[in-house]
């Protein structure tokens, strides 16, 4: 009676295992705060489902370590790989590999550059990107003239990594914004890369500053880059109601920076919900389930006004 207990025992044990989802996680870099959101989503949403556990790996920014880690992956046995891209050039790669080996694979966060030819297996979960920067731009545009700059205004830009589609996407909806009628009052004077980066963008702002031209706006691609060009201006003596300054992500530090009138406008990006998302999407995957493509969670703009919904 022992031995049939065990052996039904064991035989349930084996059954459990079998059905345990075991999915690789490699992200770009774990020092970035919209990035820590991200994963933060990923671990209380991993919290919540039986069976599926998550090895996430920190790619620290390295293309090549991070291809290593997909590599790795694959040869572990897991049975699904999410990726937040490094370099989102180098996704094919990705695809390739992972293809080949018949494991399903989500691009979260960063779009593949591969994004049309996706195989079977495959599909992306973030934001259309064309929202961020459009929503943030137009926000901006509507700000400086309701503060009677419609007769010209001056604006930096601050760009993410050039490698990164989100960077490349959100400066030409800038760039499509103010190339509008009713915004092209709107000169660009100067974007740089700050690479994301708080520091470096506090920097380059610095410079800027430094040269004496007479600007209205400062637009980010991201909230980090924003903040640091915010610290740059208070720095110098700049009042932050001389300059309209605009940013993505809404993460807790663009919220404050709002509530202190630091910061105009910044746009929601549900990186917590793409963490999520992109987790489900594997699973389905795993499934044989029919997955689309692009899985979009939308953007949405944060204001002053409605900065209360968000805190």
């Amino acid at each position: 009676m022992n031995k049939v207990l065990l052996a039904a025992g064991l035989m349930t044990l084996m059954g459990t295992t079998a059905m345990a989802q075991q999915i690789g996680v490699s992200v770009a870099r774990f020092d970035d705060n919209g990035l820590t959101v991200m994963r933060n989503g990923m671990t209380a949403h991993e919290a919540t489902l039986d069976g599926v556990s998550l090895q996430m790996e920190d790619a620290t920014d390295d293309v090549a370590k991070q291809l290593d880690q997909i590599n790795n992956f694959i040869a572990s046995g897991v049975d699904a790989i999410i990726v937040n891209a490094v370099d989102t050039n180098a996704t094919e790669a990705m695809s390739n590999a992972a293809a080949a080996a018949g494991v399903p694979l989500v691009y979260v966060n960063r779009q593949p550059v591969n994004m049309a030819t996706l195989p079977d297996g495959q599909a992306f979960v973030a934001s259309n990107e064309i929202e961020s920067g459009t929503l943030a731009a137009f926000q901006m545009c509507n700000q400086l003239r309701a503060e009677g700059k419609s007769g010209g205004a001056r604006a930096y830009v601050l760009m993410g990594q050039l490698s990164n589609q989100a960077a490349v996407q959100r400066t030409k909806d800038f760039h499509d914004v103010i190339g509008m009628d009713m915004c092209n009052f709107i000169t660009i004077i100067d974007e740089q890369t700050a690479e994301w980066s708080r520091d470096k963008a506090s920097d380059l702002m610095t410079n800027w500053i430094s040269s004496g031209e007479p600007f209205d706006a400062v637009f980010g691609n991201n909230d980090e880059m924003a903040i640091g060009a915010i610290q740059a201006m208070k720095a110098a003596g700049i009042s932050m109601d001389d300059v309209v300054v605009g940013g993505v992500d809404a993460t807790a530090d663009a919220l404050v920076a709002m509530a202190a009138g630091e910061m105009d406008v910044t746009v929601f990006q549900d990186l917590a919900g793409q963490g999520a998302g992109s987790i489900d999407t594997a699973i389905a995957l795993i499934n044989g389930e029919e997955v689309d493509k692009a899985v979009f969670i939308p953007f949405k703009l944060v204001t002053p006004e409605t900065l209360a919904d968000f805190q």
